[in-house]
C-alpha cells in the first residue's frame, strides 16, 4: 500500500488505537468522567490526525531525498521524536485550555502521554511497516542491470 492511501489508513490506524488507550487514563489521572476524557482524547486525536499526515508527508520527502533509503533502527528513532516532539508543542496548550490547569501542569502531564507515545509510535510504525509494507521513500534503490535481485 502506497501514497495517500496508506497515509490516511496508518494515521486513522494509528489515532484509534491510541484513542483506546489514552480516555481512561485522562479519566483516571485526572478524576473526570469517561466523557469528558474521551472528548478531550476526540480533540487531541484531530490535532495528531493532522500533525500525523503533515509530518509523515515531510519526512517522507525527507526520506526520499536521502542517499541510504531504508528504515534503520536510527531513522525510526528520529521519525518517532520528530513526530512526537512536535506534537508536544500542539497539544499542550490543549490540554492545559480543556482541563483548566497551567501550561506547567499540562507539560507534566503531556511527558506522561509522550513517553507512552514515543514507545507506542515506534512500535506502531514497525508492526504496520511489517503488516503493510514499507513506503516507496524507505525502498532500497535497484541499481541498473539488478533488476529483481534481492541482497
Amino acid at each position: 500500500m502506497q501514497g495517500a492511501k496508506r497515509k490516511v489508513v496508518q494515521a486513522l490506524l494509528y489515532e484509534l488505537v491510541a484513542a483506546l488507550f489514552v480516555s481512561p487514563v485522562i479519566a483516571w489521572g485526572f478524576d473526570e468522567s469517561l466523557v469528558y476524557s474521551g472528548t478531550l482524547a476526540l480533540l487531541l486525536s484531530l490535532v495528531a490526525l493532522s500533525w500525523n499526515m503533515a509530518f509523515n508527508s515531510l519526512f517522507e520527502h525527507w526520506e526520499a531525498r536521502q542517499r541510504r533509503r531504508t528504515r534503520t533502527l536510527g531513522r525510526r528513532l528520529l521519525h518517532a521524536l520528530g513526530f512526537e516532539g512536535g506534537l508536544a508543542l500542539l497539544l499542550i496548550p490543549l490540554m492545559a485550555w480543556w482541563l483548566t490547569i497551567s501550561w506547567l501542569e499540562a507539560l507534566i502531564a503531556d511527558m506522561g502521554l509522550l513517553l507512552f507515545f514515543f514507545f507506542y509510535a515506534f512500535a506502531f510504525q514497525w508492526a504496520f511497516d511489517l503488516l503493510f509494507g514499507v513506503p516507496d521513500s524507505a525502498q532500497q534503490e535497484v541499481e541498473p542491470g539488478r533488476l529483481g535481485v534481492v541482497d
